[in-house]
């Protein structure tokens, strides 16, 4: 009896070779295709996420985004299950990137052009003339289009009011929404198994921030910032959340995931957490400011460093402690960073929840006293509403249960 082992094992060696040259033959093929198809028909419909954009006291106007071959998402339903939040996750994350887009950018009468990156991303900053330099609503809307032509998306642009005096910078996730950042396994859960309905508000943010962003006589209007080192793919669930929970709205700057060290750890390079918050105090030299985040990362030592850096500029920083009935290594590390900013005599705060910052934001007499109780009672309304888990149970069966 012959073997015919070795002839088998050589013949689905070749095989498997062939395959995979053929199937990278027909891929390749198939994206140039599909990019010759995208330069004939400029025309063809295309969707640009339009992030929130900022303009200065200076006419410095930023304005980014990312031109897509279709949405990535449709807006959360009430009747949702899991299956629809894991589709609505997988279309976020399975963005069909259009690189090398050439788009116009239109504030105030005032255009610029950019053009995007490999992932379809933008960015553009307009100067605008002393005589288009004017404190109108705190919102107003910007234009954007691809140059060759096209439709128009609208792009909200928060206008920084010269009268502004104070601005927030808040951390997203386990601070403003319950993301579970600190247990890998829960974090992806609630990432692709919830909604913008489902996800749960962390106790009082929307009161607080509201408080904050009136001032303490009530006409504000304070600026709040959202910095997170969560993807760019989840910004529309994270404004969708914010109208839902009546969170004031602001810019939200995030960012596009990389795998060095130092992205991943969010410590360092040009698109990290900390060179964002700190940007945004050299572009508003006139403010001080208030910097709002949570135990669960490192939140803590960005914000020490931030006040070291910037003296005269901070005036409070408030850790939210996400495991406030345990003494815990997290702990230890916040209080070792409060130890760093002693000598700069600027409050650093490890809080349980909502009312602790009001108070405290009180007692600076930045939010008006009648406030604080109001937020008291979006903490006791929050602590009693259900789990995201709940609400999934409610709408579909759970993949994993």
């Amino acid at each position: 009896m012959s073997d015919t082992g070795p002839v088998r094992s050589r013949w689905l060696e070749r095989t498997t070779r062939d395959l995979a040259e053929m199937s990278h033959k027909v891929s390749a093929a198939f994206e140039d295709k599909l990019k010759r198809l995208r330069e004939q028909h400029a025309h063809l419909p295309y969707h640009i996420d339009a992030y929130r954009g900022m303009v200065d006291g200076r006419g410095r106007c930023q304005l980014s985004g990312r031109v897509l071959g279709r949405p990535q998402g449709s807006a959360p339903d009430p009747g949702d299950d899991w299956w629809d939040n894991l589709r609505n996750s997988y279309r976020r994350f399975d963005a069909e990137s259009m690189p090398g887009v050439k788009v116009d950018v239109t504030f105030r009468g005032v255009t610029a052009s950019a053009t995007t990156d490999a992932e379809g991303y933008f960015e553009a900053e307009l100067k605008l003339p002393t005589s288009k330099i004017e404190d109108t609503a705190l919102w107003e809307m910007a234009e954007v289009h691809r140059s060759e032509g096209g439709p128009s998306f609208l792009q909200s642009v928060m206008c920084v009011p010269k009268t502004a005096k104070v601005g927030l910078v808040s951390d997203i996730d386990d601070t403003v929404l319950q993301s579970n950042v600190s247990n890998w396994r829960g974090a992806i859960r609630t990432t692709l198994l919830s909604n913008a309905r489902t996800r749960k508000p962390l106790e009082g943010v929307g009161e607080l921030y509201s408080a904050f962003q009136k001032g303490v006589d009530g006409t504000g209007p304070n600026p709040v910032f959202y910095v997170s080192a969560s993807p760019w793919n989840v910004y529309s669930l994270l404004v969708d959340f914010m109208e839902l929970n009546k969170i004031p709205a602001g810019p939200i700057l995030l960012r596009d995931i990389d795998f060095d060290r130092a992205s991943l750890l969010h410590q360092a390079g040009p698109h990290s957490k900390l060179a964002k918050i700190q940007d945004l105090i050299d572009r508003f030299p006139a403010l001080q400011w208030v910097l709002v985040g949570d135990s669960g990362q490192i939140d803590a030592e960005l914000y020490a460093q931030t006040v070291l850096k910037y003296p005269g500029r901070v005036l409070a920083v408030y850790i939210r402690d996400i495991d406030p009935a345990a003494d815990s290594r997290r702990d230890r590390f916040v209080d070792s960073q409060i130890q760093q900013v002693a000598s700069a005599k600027v409050p650093m705060l490890r809080v349980a929840d909502g009312s602790h910052i009001a108070e405290h934001l009180r007692s600076l007499g930045l939010i008006a006293p009648e406030k604080v109780e109001e937020v008291a009672k979006g903490v006791a309304k929050d602590q009693v509403a259900p789990a995201p888990t709940t609400a999934e149970a409610q709408h579909g069966t759970n993949p994993t249960g």
